[in-house]
């Protein structure tokens, strides 16, 4: 219209830039819609689905077709059958080219709200949770610098000292540090026995490399001090301890006393909701006594202003409350006799929404996403991918992913698949695996649909360590239990 009306319309060409993936480090591309979470999974906005399809044809026209693709939940079976329709349009591209990505997952975020709501223990999940990493980079305060001023710090595989911590459990970043900061000063004093042309070469060649290393050691080394003073103040191992409780099962009352004095002491209105909304999931529902006594105790401490962010993650299934067994699904039946056209398949998608039932007592036991650990366990050599949980938990999506690679399909999972409310939208596509070379089927794109954590990254990082796989991860943006629960929240902070 602008165009037109200044009368150039004609004279000019107009083009669409499409920006949709931002490569944030060497395995990590981002697409940077942080609001593709509320705009889906609340709002039922379906309009990214065309720009993750979109993104997903340019990396199959860059690296060739994906011999294997499993995908599980309704956003990613949408965004699977867009793409293979652009596929369609232009399949001259890809035919005849030999694959070099292996597999490709495409998982919704619904199907493991659990994983995101749980805080983080890995250092660069810690980074996150505390200082929040937007865009592959991070702002430390002066509390972290030691002088006056803010820093903005790249965190990437660049960063050589960050590399090798980012997956650590915090438990062993310390120790890894100070080691670090010993060989650094081992390095300048090698410089006292030397000679003028020994000098030199240091001088030209190393000094500038350990002074860069020595800057990210001490602001690593102070970040560190930060995390641990923030989280020492807000009794964190107590926090950790009632999240364990939850995903294992035990001591439902105790944990509920503990979200109930966090909300009377008002600790933090983001962090209670995430609390809460962990029982909620873990316990398939909260008992309707305790849903309201929660609820009202909630609004009277942080302001009734909240009252829509609970029916914004009731319609999300994060926070519900137990319904008798059967009112939903007699309700349930009577719209799916009246709704069979696919364009009214939003009210059921609404009623189902409703009727989303968590069950992940029953997954948990299914997948073993408890570990039975006889003895403590070692965080510094960590057995299993549990560890980005201090070996409390293994996160759901990735045990999903490892299962689907073992078995190379969804069988001899459709148990956990219906526990999951995913039987219509878990589908395989394998094709012809005579082109696909053995180190192509060894690289595998996971596509976080609505986020994913930096625990899960981890995880999977480490799972492609001991199997020989390579992750790359593609997400619509980085999350964690607070963007979550931010995304769902009325209030803005």
């Amino acid at each position: 219209m602008v165009l037109e009306e200044e009368g150039i319309y004609g004279d000019v060409s107009c083009d669409e830039w499409a920006f949709s993936l931002l490569p944030l480090d060497v395995d990590l591309l981002s697409m940077e819609l942080p609001e593709f979470f509320r705009d889906y999974f609340l709002e039922g906005d379906q309009r990214w689905i065309n720009t993750v399809a979109q993104a997903l044809h340019l990396l199959s026209t860059l690296y060739g077709p994906f011999p294997n693709c499993y995908g599980m939940g309704r956003c990613a079976k949408m965004s699977y059958d867009l793409w293979r329709k652009l596929e369609e349009e232009e399949d001259s591209e890809t035919k005849g080219r030999r694959p070099e990505i292996g597999h490709i997952f495409l998982l919704d975020r619904d199907m493991d709200f659990v994983t995101a709501l749980c805080s983080q223990v890995v250092y660069e999940g810690l980074v996150d949770d505390t200082f929040r990493i937007k865009c592959g980079s991070v702002d430390f305060g002066p509390e972290v610098t030691s002088s006056d001023k803010s820093l903005k710090v790249l965190l990437n595989a660049e960063d050589k000292v960050f590399s090798e911590i980012r997956n650590e459990h915090f438990s062993n970043v310390f120790g890894f540090l100070s080691q670090k900061a010993r060989n650094l000063q081992a390095q300048y004093d090698r410089r006292r026995g030397m000679d003028i042309k020994q000098m030199k070469n240091f001088v030209s060649q190393e000094l500038k490399g350990l002074k860069q290393e020595h800057r990210l050691l001490s602001l690593h080394i102070g970040a560190c001090e930060s995390i641990m003073k923030k989280k020492t103040k807000q009794d964190f191992q107590e926090l950790i301890k009632t999240e364990h409780a939850l995903l294992e099962g035990f001591n439902i009352r105790e944990s509920t006393s503990y979200i109930e004095e966090h909300i009377d002491r008002q600790v933090s209105p983001i962090e209670s909701l995430r609390l809460m909304c962990l029982l909620s999931i873990t316990e398939n529902g909260l008992i309707p006594k305790d849903y309201r006594s929660l609820k009202t105790q909630y609004l009277q401490s942080y302001g009734p202003e909240h009252l829509l962010t609970f029916s914004n993650l009731r319609r999300a299934g994060l926070l519900t409350e137990q319904a008798p067994g059967d009112t939903l699904t007699a309700v349930e039946n009577k719209v799916s006799k009246l709704v069979t056209d696919k364009a009214a398949g939003k009210i059921t998608d609404a009623f189902s929404s409703l009727a989303k039932r968590s069950n992940f007592r029953a997954i948990s036991k299914k997948l073993n996403l408890i570990p039975r650990v006889d003895g403590e366990y070692d965080l510094k050599v960590p057995r299993d991918m549990a560890y980005v949980f201090s070996g409390a938990y293994v996160p759901l999506s990735c045990r999903i992913i490892e299962q689907v690679l073992e078995r190379r399909s969804w069988q001899g999972l459709d148990e956990v698949v219906r526990l999951l409310n995913c039987s219509d939208f878990a589908f395989t596509d394998m094709a012809k695996e005579d082109k696909a070379s053995s180190e192509s089927l060894r690289l595998i794109l996971v596509v976080f649909l609505g986020g994913c954590t930096f625990s899960e990254i981890s995880a999977l990082r480490f799972l492609g360590r001991e199997k020989g796989y390579r992750f790359i991860f593609l997400t619509t943006a980085i999350t964690n239990s607070a963007r979550l629960m931010e995304a769902m929240s009325e209030v803005k902070a």
